[in-house]
């Protein structure tokens, strides 16, 4: 969300490029769109200068999201921007390769081989989770419309994305977060079950988690809530929130059971823009069987000539990404993600096995389920995070210092996601700089901020 900016109080009302002699007479207007038109070689480069104060993407270990695609994947990208995903009519085969991506998903994910399952692409997993939340609200709704119910709630870890807090304040429905707890930073199944009632819709499970990249036990979150239905008669399902682990595990951890395996497991979401390897965005979400998604809320639109079913917060968007993931599902095979995910795995063991290595810092997580790790302080060490992570980027690296969630708010840990164009060479090269500016510090403890540092959002 952005304000806009009075006009009494706009300081630095116009751009001046770079090369502004060469190209114009006088500054552009910055916050009112310009009386006059202007060359297309001018603004190309005015905003090209702007963007050249982003960070970099190559050294960004804060985000999931893909940074780098084969040029052929960008060049493909290109060419599809116009298709536009909804107007199935007008552009059949691009709603054609959607249908297959769905259907190598659902085989990747286990779905029998009734070929049963269905679902759709989104603009990523946080469409995808809002969706499967519906779809859990809505069968609890019609399983208990004779009955005088209380609030509908969902039982979810604490350590859950954002995107679930917006779909229950959005949606109504009272989250029950389980607290984490000192070497336990993700979901509890006992803690869980423990949470549920008759008006739990749903449970959250979490294949991999943005804190420090663990899995939560699916499987035994399935076994507890069978329990809990053997006990108490409470038939309560389970969507998995898989928006990077559903790209990973299949291929890094094929015998972990998390998926459509367990009946319980009702929905998946994942992000094809994080470990799917597609630029930003585009997600996917499934459903184990037609019954799970109440078709109430599936909507047969009259759009451009032709019906349609959709289910989607969103409307006309780019079918661009559905596109790139179907070439990276060509392109790179079982094969190629497992290659890929492998080497990210190897340099995330790297990454931690060095740092731990350092004797400065203690390890949440060791980066063998995602690629991903978290660390903090020794208790021995008095300095500040927040201020490692400034010195960082100074060093151009983007590495988030934040603290934990509720129960564990004076824990304030650092993260690193490695992706694919993150080769052992960097590794080493930020090594050396985390090791040099951990010196630095511990050299200058009167340089320390004072200032308290927001948290980082995930």
């Amino acid at each position: 969300m952005h304000k806009q900016v009075p006009k009494d109080s706009q300081e630095d009302e116009a751009i001046t490029p770079t090369y502004a002699s060469r190209f114009i007479d006088e500054p552009i207007a910055k916050y009112v769109i310009p009386d006059k038109s202007q060359s297309p070689d001018m603004v190309y480069q005015v905003i090209k200068d702007e963007l050249m104060f982003d960070g970099n993407a190559h050294m960004n270990l804060a985000t999931f999201v893909t940074t780098w695609m084969e040029p052929q994947a960008s060049r493909l990208m290109a060419e599809t921007f116009e298709k536009n995903l909804i107007d199935k009519d007008e552009y059949p085969q691009t709603a054609d390769i959607e249908r297959r991506c769905v259907n190598m998903l659902a085989q990747l994910w286990h779905s029998d081989n009734a070929g049963q399952a269905l679902g759709t692409s989104t603009v990523g997993s946080s469409e995808g989770c809002m969706l499967a939340g519906l779809a859990f609200k809505c069968r609890w709704q019609t399983a208990h419309k004779a009955k005088s119910k209380g609030r509908p709630n969902l039982v979810l870890g604490s350590n859950a994305q954002i995107c679930w807090d917006k779909f229950c304040r959005y949606w109504e429905v009272e989250p029950r977060f389980v607290p984490l707890e000192r070497g336990q930073y993700h979901l509890r199944p006992d803690k869980a079950v423990a949470l549920c009632d008759e008006n739990t819709i749903g449970v959250v499970g979490i294949l991999g988690s943005t804190m420090d990249g663990s899995y939560e036990p699916i499987a035994e979150l399935a076994q507890e809530l069978d329990e809990l239905q053997a006990s108490k008669g409470l038939d309560i399902p389970i969507h998995v929130d898989a928006a990077s682990g559903g790209f990973v595990a299949p291929f890094l951890q094929p015998d972990l059971v998390w998926d459509f395996r367990l009946l319980r497991v009702k929905s998946i979401n994942a992000s094809g823009h994080k470990y799917g390897l597609v630029y930003p965005g585009v997600g996917w979400v499934l459903w184990r069987h037609p019954d799970d998604l109440p078709s109430e809320l599936v909507f047969d639109v009259n759009y451009l000539g032709g019906e349609m079913p959709t289910f989607a917060l969103n409307f006309s968007r780019p079918g661009n990404g559905v596109i790139a993931q179907y070439y990276n599902f060509l392109r790179l095979g079982r094969q190629g993600y497992m290659r890929i995910l492998q080497n990210c795995q190897d340099t995330a063991l790297f990454l931690s096995e060095q740092i731990a290595k350092m004797g400065y810092f203690e390890l949440l997580s060791r980066g063998d389920e995602l690629p991903v790790f978290a660390f903090t302080l020794l208790p021995k060490i008095k300095v500040s995070l927040y201020d490692l992570s400034d010195r960082m980027r100074e060093r151009g690296w983007q590495v988030p210092a934040y603290s934990l969630p509720k129960n564990m708010e004076n824990l304030v840990v650092m993260r690193i996601v490695v992706k694919e164009n993150f080769s052992h060479d960097i590794a080493n090269m930020f090594i050396n700089d985390l090791k040099e500016q951990m010196e630095w510090l511990l050299a200058h403890p009167y340089a320390h901020s004072s200032v308290p540092h927001p948290s980082f959002h995930h």
